[in-house]
């Protein structure tokens, strides 16, 4: 709800959008999925552009319940799935669809999950240690209070990419010892006790506790799999000429974009000539901007969260889909 108290709720402007429709290019009477629909804003912007459809899946329920009002407002061209974006070959098929025309993800935590201190997602306010998507299963209070200290070890420093894990995983198993966690509040203090703050004069810095809860909420929700299993299947549902546009806010999530975009697209190492020949595959991709967008200055002043994000793109051409095999995308993907 709005601040005049109707029930059309505040709109939202998602990161990158501009780059995002131009890389989509929407056009009447195509099919787009929305794989992140979160508060709507790409979706919103494909439908007001064209009069296109869209189907858009989001894996929380508080989005999905929070977007009805779109239905209506669009006569029916919006439709609206709870599901993850893994998922996204089975829903459309469901939808009575065999290929679709573009295809658009925004990866990782929304703006709505991390403002509402009890899902559990932010240490900004205190809230449960939840940081389930779904809101069901393995929490990150569970991980926590229970994993073996070299697992939240494994855990921290890869999905986290935090150099000090040791400390962090040996600090936390020390403590749940005493009495276990369920506060974000109190897991983020015993990290910053634990590591300190930096020192004012080198600047800017992260608070310590950040790397751990993007690990956690990581492995929580299995985001880096679910990322590298909605990319094959993208490939698989896309028609020839397809868009297909995704949005990451961290190097993990880059990183797997980038290497399915640049083997899909051709441009891999060639093997050495030594090495046993393998069928060249065509490529089923041309990406787009290669080494990706950022936001712009403006931008950036207008959303901090648009500082660390960046566009990757790419059109399917009509080469069969390559063979999907999770372990190419990375070990960081196996771990979740």
């Amino acid at each position: 709800m709005n601040s005049s108290g109707d029930h059309t709720p505040d709109l939202h402007t998602p990161v990158l959008l501009n780059p995002v429709m131009e890389a989509l290019h929407p056009a009447d009477g195509e099919v787009f999925v929305d794989g992140t629909f979160g508060a709507g804003g790409y979706t919103q912007a494909l439908l007001d552009a064209a009069a296109c459809k869209v189907i858009a899946i989001d894996r929380d329920p508080n989005a999905i319940a929070a977007g009805a009002w779109l239905v209506g407002k669009y006569d029916d061209r919006l439709t609206l799935v709870q599901g993850r974006f893994s998922q996204v070959e089975q829903i459309v098929t469901e939808a009575g669809l065999a290929r679709v025309d573009g295809i658009v993800l925004d990866v990782g935590v929304s703006s709505m999950q991390l403002d509402e201190a009890e899902r559990g997602f932010s240490f900004m306010r205190d809230g449960p240690l939840d940081m389930r998507m779904e809101q069901q299963g393995t929490s990150a209070a569970d991980i926590v209070n229970e994993f073996e200290e070299r697992d939240l070890r494994h855990i921290i420093s890869v999905l986290g990419e935090e150099k000090r894990a040791f400390a962090i995983a040996k600090a936390v198993v020390k403590r749940r010892e005493q009495e276990p966690f369920t506060g974000t509040l109190d897991l983020a203090n015993l990290i910053e006790a634990t590591l300190g703050r930096p020192p004012r004069y080198k600047g800017p810095s992260i608070h310590p506790a950040t790397r751990t809860f993007q690990a956690l909420r990581i492995y929580v929700n299995a985001e880096l799999k679910e990322l590298a299993e909605a990319l094959a299947a993208a490939e698989r549902l896309l028609a020839p000429g397809g868009r297909l546009a995704i949005v990451t806010f961290h190097s993990l999530e880059d990183r797997i974009v980038k290497r399915f975009l640049h083997q899909r697209s051709g441009r891999v190492a060639r093997p050495s000539r030594y090495a046993p020949q393998v069928e060249e595959l065509v490529p089923s991709f041309d990406e787009l901007a290669r080494g990706g967008i950022v936001a712009d200055e403006a931008e950036v002043a207008s959303n901090p969260r648009a500082r660390s994000a960046r566009l990757r793109a790419g059109t399917r051409t009509e080469a069969a889909p390559h063979p999907f095999v999770l372990e190419d995308f990375g070990r960081e993907v196996t771990l979740c």
